[in-house]
């Protein structure tokens, strides 16, 4: 059980329930759309996350000049691997694919890549004792006419007691937030266009060397790493990208997938500025911490997945869908509760925060189990700053927006660029990937 496996569950948040249209994913993933090419140019890709990785795959597959520029030393993004802590390889950063009707979930069914069902059943951390269910559930609802006001204080308004604030702190959490931050409102409408399925698979490998295998090898040598870009011009009629050693690229087209979080900080400047609408639509979005921590225990004493701790939402076993015989724990935190554990200012003091939440759970066999932890905190990566890009009170069309080509030459993807609903996942970043391409070679022809 994971995050979109939870919010799957979490009716009380839905408008309408799960009866999804099929929108853009049926007709986005035509490979009719690449005929009749005829792009001279040449293509700069600014971020080698999963977005910038499928875009250059493409251009690649259509012959097009193309380079990557990544700011840090590794490709990947938010996804990474860990190995060597266990006797299996573990995805750091993206583990599970949701749903199988996307663009990704194709290729992985064409390369004949392993994967695993995750049917885990969640527990709840709920007044100090570990339950199956709950007393009053809040899954039951199916709200319309929602309010645009925070998830807190929607549950508050449904008469949820403050004993259930960290249940519904675990399911913002699984949307990157804090539950005072995300908008019921329009996350139940971003939940509305989800049309990839509602299973959710772990990979035999992990899903980063998935990645890395069959979308990144073959342009491995278009790719330059260490160079974080400062400035795009698109005032004259080749675009320059220039990096913080001051060297310049010139190209006819740029595609951006830095985080959100980049774009609202204004890390990135343009000359021309970029039109209002398109920095105040950035300026909407939420991106708040996150963290991942894997604890290594010589025992299994733990739930498979145990929701609604105050200093983590969400304990998951992590060995789902794994070759192994080690128990490793993750502890998946975001929003308030990755800003304490980052605040603590060191991995031993974030581990012992988590043992002490363990063991006052399961009666301190955490520490008399404990062998290693090791600590991924989003939040303190340069070149990311936070978790996934999700929908604040008053969002709007703001994503929309953000998403929009500007003049023909600038083309915005990554998961947060995601319109159809798949944002904050490694498939919804390689759509928005697919569509840049897309959207850039149908302007050339008009």
């Amino acid at each position: 059980m994971d995050r979109r496996d939870f919010i799957k569950h979490s009716a009380f948040f839905s408008i309408g329930g799960l009866l999804l249209p099929s929108l853009v994913l049926s007709s986005c993933r035509k490979e009719t759309l690449f005929e009749d090419i005829d792009f001279k140019g040449n293509v700069i890709i600014i971020g080698a996350g999963a977005a910038g990785l499928y875009a250059g795959y493409l251009l690649k597959s259509k012959g097009i000049d193309f380079k990557i520029i990544e700011a840090s030393n590794a490709i990947g993004g938010r996804m990474g691997k860990l190995e060597g802590f266990a006797d299996y390889t573990i995805d750091t950063g993206a583990q599970w694919l949701h749903g199988k009707n996307n663009i990704l979930a194709d290729l992985i069914q064409a390369k004949n890549v392993q994967t695993t069902l995750d049917e885990t059943e969640l527990s709840y951390w709920f007044n100090n004792q570990i339950v199956t269910t709950l007393p009053q559930d809040p899954f039951i609802f199916e709200a319309e006419n929602l309010p645009d006001v925070s998830f807190k204080d929607y549950a508050h308004q449904k008469g949820f007691g403050t004993e259930y604030d960290a249940i519904v702190e675990a399911i913002a959490g699984d949307q990157g937030a804090s539950a005072s931050l995300l908008s019921a409102y329009w996350n139940s409408k971003d939940e509305e266009n989800w049309v990839s399925g509602d299973e959710d698979f772990k990979f035999q490998q992990s899903y980063f060397e998935v990645i890395e295998e069959h979308i990144a090898q073959p342009i491995l040598d278009q790719i330059i790493l260490n160079t974080p870009v400062q400035s795009i011009d698109y005032s004259t009629n080749k675009v320059i990208v220039q990096d913080i050693n001051n060297v310049s690229y010139s190209a006819d087209r740029v595609i951006i997938t830095v985080p959100i979080s980049i774009l609202k900080l204004n890390e990135i400047t343009f000359n021309p500025a970029l039109p209002s609408e398109k920095t105040e639509a950035f300026a909407k979005f939420g991106m708040g911490p996150g963290m991942k921590v894997f604890l290594k225990f010589s025992t299994k004493f733990y739930a498979d997945a145990l929701y609604g701790g105050t200093i983590c939402g969400a304990y998951v076993d992590d060995t789902v869908g794994k070759s192994t015989s080690d128990k490793v724990l993750l502890a998946f935190i975001m929003g308030d509760q990755a800003a304490y554990l980052h605040s603590l200012g060191s991995d031993t003091a974030i581990t012992d925060a988590l043992l002490q939440e363990l063991d006052g759970m399961y009666n301190g066999q955490a520490s008399a189990s404990f062998i290693a932890s090791s600590v991924f905190d989003y939040t303190a990566k340069p070149f990311i700053k936070g978790a996934y890009g999700f929908s604040t009170i008053e969002m709007g069309n703001a994503r929309e927006i953000a998403a929009q080509a500007v003049n023909k030459r600038l083309y915005f993807a990554g998961e947060a660029m995601n319109i159809n609903g798949h944002h904050q996942t490694v498939h919804g970043a390689v759509e928005s990937g697919y569509n840049a391409v897309v959207n850039f070679l149908n302007d050339s022809k008009k």
